[in-house]
């Protein structure tokens, strides 16, 4: 049980105290305030446990509309919310190689911006956040929580996964069983990488989940002339990423990769580059598709009771209107 105007209830509990006070000075008190004689002929048509009686339908009338304005909410209301959308998973590369700065402020940090705008426009789909580098991780299971998402979305970096390389193949698995198991033709998968794969299974992955109706789009993230990949020591000094010859190591989109991948998987390869709003593409891919009611749950909230009482209190006062006090006279 709850009060919308809690401060009403301070009153409700000044006339508790008061209407106590009456009936132990009552008791106390004689019953007439005159000497018995005059008492008598002032009350002797009164019919006092009637008065009595009226007195506290009228004190019980006005507290229970005290406690209508105090605006009382019990139980739940119960009423179905339908939503409308598809499961969206999102595979985030968190590899070394998404700290490269060709596109600004870092692979890694365009791709969580973007992400970020494009959970922030989405109306009813259900989102789930998968990490990946040598291994993958679901981060964030399928929820409708926005904001839950982009308080995860906040926390990943490149040291999340200590084992490094860029599994595209085991990133797309852990996507596919992110899936609940029902209809499949209105969810997608978007991975989002530099496109450095090591392992060669991710394009026949996408054709198995072509197959059951499920739809891969890929996002490069980079530029195809490449960058260094910055490495920072715990003072904070900045090194860049060297081969084991020693050599510089230059981090390039790989495109090709990543056209085939989304191909495969019957979808779109978009990029994130320096230009602003890259989401919208991403979002305009998103709309294409057919939409269902993913969600069908009941919401449930305190029900305003105000009503019940008032009716109350209104017929107590009515009633009090047509008691009698005065003594039926014999005939």
């Amino acid at each position: 049980m709850s009060f919308r105007y809690t401060w009403v209830l301070a009153i409700l509990f000044i006339q508790l105290i008061f209407w106590v006070y009456f009936i132990i000075k009552r008791q106390k008190q004689p019953p007439g305030l005159f000497s018995s004689a005059m008492d008598k002929i002032l009350s002797r048509d009164l019919n006092r446990s009637r008065v009595t009686l009226k007195n506290n339908i009228l004190i019980i009338g006005s507290l229970l509309l005290t406690l209508a304005a105090s605006g009382p909410q019990i139980g739940t209301r119960v009423r179905p919310i339908e939503r409308k959308g598809v499961d969206l998973v999102i595979a985030l590369d968190t590899s070394t190689s998404m700290d490269a700065e060709d596109v600004t402020p870092s692979r890694l940090e365009k791709s969580k911006l973007e992400i970020g705008k494009l959970i922030r426009n989405l109306k009813g789909d259900r989102v789930a956040v998968i990490v990946f580098a040598g291994t993958s991780h679901l981060y964030l299971p399928l929820t409708t929580d926005y904001e839950a998402a982009h308080l995860f979305l906040d926390q990943i970096d490149t040291n999340m996964i200590p084992t490094q390389g860029t599994s595209l193949s085991t990133a797309l698995q852990t996507g596919l069983s992110a899936f609940s198991e029902d209809n499949s033709k209105f969810k997608t998968l978007i991975l989002i990488t530099d496109g450095e794969d090591h392992e060669g299974e991710a394009v026949s992955l996408a054709k198995q989940a072509s197959k059951k109706g499920m739809v891969i789009h890929t996002v490069g993230v980079g530029t195809t002339s490449g960058s260094l990949i910055p490495s920072f020591s715990k003072n904070g000094d900045i090194d860049y990423k060297k081969d084991s010859s020693g050599k510089l190591v230059t981090s390039k989109l790989n495109e090709k990769i990543l056209e085939e991948i989304s191909k495969a998987g019957k979808g779109t390869f978009l990029r994130f580059n320096n230009k602003p709003s890259n989401f919208r593409s991403v979002i305009k891919e998103i709309d294409t598709m057919e939409k269902r009611t993913i969600e069908s749950h009941v919401y449930s909230e305190y029900e305003d009771q105000y009503q019940k009482f008032g009716l109350m209190s209104l017929s107590l006062l009515i009633i009090s209107m047509f008691i009698s006090t005065r003594k039926k006279k014999k005939a």
